[in-house]
């Protein structure tokens, strides 16, 4: 298995005794140029779990695996991309992208490599302008450009199309296609929208709360591109939001009761 998550588990030691379980025997493998998205309600640990295979949070127990390689911090494998681009304002598009490369890649190899990715994601003739002339939409084709510059393992996605207009992310959704049919890459990608999930994916795995935990895996074997009027995409999304629904008002009943017992 390329990626494999063994049984784990992550809690969060707040102030003094109290301590906070994210999640627990998470068990999941991914197999290699597999698009998997993670899907489920706000504080089911998606992001964070995404963090830890990513090296910036520790596991708490359990392992998670890349390649036969127990991964324990941040290395160039894996490559991050945000909600919010994290470009540096002071470089232009070209040398955001060179950025990571410098200190691992020959000067010339790595600008036939920034050059290869820009032209990949369109934005070969914005390479000498600064972010802030860019649209949001732009930024983050600059950052996958940068991530996948790097040539990672695997691409790691946290929501990263969740702050632009619809318009946009679908013209994005097409673009990501594009390039993970082209790289090759395996990707995993946290969501809170089903229809990206389903449109996207593989595989979309489907989290639950209090703890977080796997509750559905679903393998999506419809044809590429899917359209959201295919009867299809419409039953599954059926099936994964009466899942979600469930688990989203456990959330809102644990809130309420919450709030009327302070």
């Amino acid at each position: 298995m390329f990626l494999e998550l063994n049984n784990v588990g992550k809690t969060f030691n707040g102030g003094g005794e109290e301590s906070f379980e994210v999640f627990s025997d998470i068990d999941l493998g991914i197999e290699e140029n597999q698009f998997v998205s993670l899907l489920g309600p706000s504080g089911c640990g998606k992001s964070t779990l995404l963090s830890m295979v990513a090296g910036l949070e520790e596991v708490t127990s359990g392992s998670i695996v890349l390649e036969g390689e127990t991964i324990k911090k941040a290395g160039p494998d894996r490559g991050m991309v945000f909600q919010q681009p994290s470009l540096f304002p002071w470089l232009n598009v070209k040398e955001n992208v060179l950025f990571p490369l410098k200190s691992s890649w020959p000067k010339k190899e790595a600008e036939e490599r920034v050059d290869r990715f820009l032209q990949m994601v369109h934005l070969s003739r914005f390479k000498k302008n600064y972010t802030h002339e860019l649209s949001g939409g732009m930024q983050q084709r600059v950052a996958i450009a940068r991530a996948l510059a790097m040539d990672p393992k695997i691409l790691l996605m946290d929501e990263p199309f969740g702050a632009l207009d619809e318009q946009t992310r679908h013209i994005l959704h097409d673009e990501l296609m594009k390039i993970w049919q082209e790289t090759q890459k395996t990707i995993l990608f946290v969501t809170h929208s089903i229809q990206e999930a389903i449109k996207l994916s593989d595989r979309v795995v489907v989290m639950g709360t209090r703890p977080g935990k796997v509750i559905a895996d679903f393998k999506i074997d419809l044809p590429r591109p899917r359209r959201r009027e295919n009867p299809d995409v419409i039953e599954l999304e059926r099936k994964v939001m009466n899942l979600l629904e469930t688990e989203i008002n456990k959330v809102l009943k644990e809130e309420l009761s919450h709030e009327f017992s302070h």
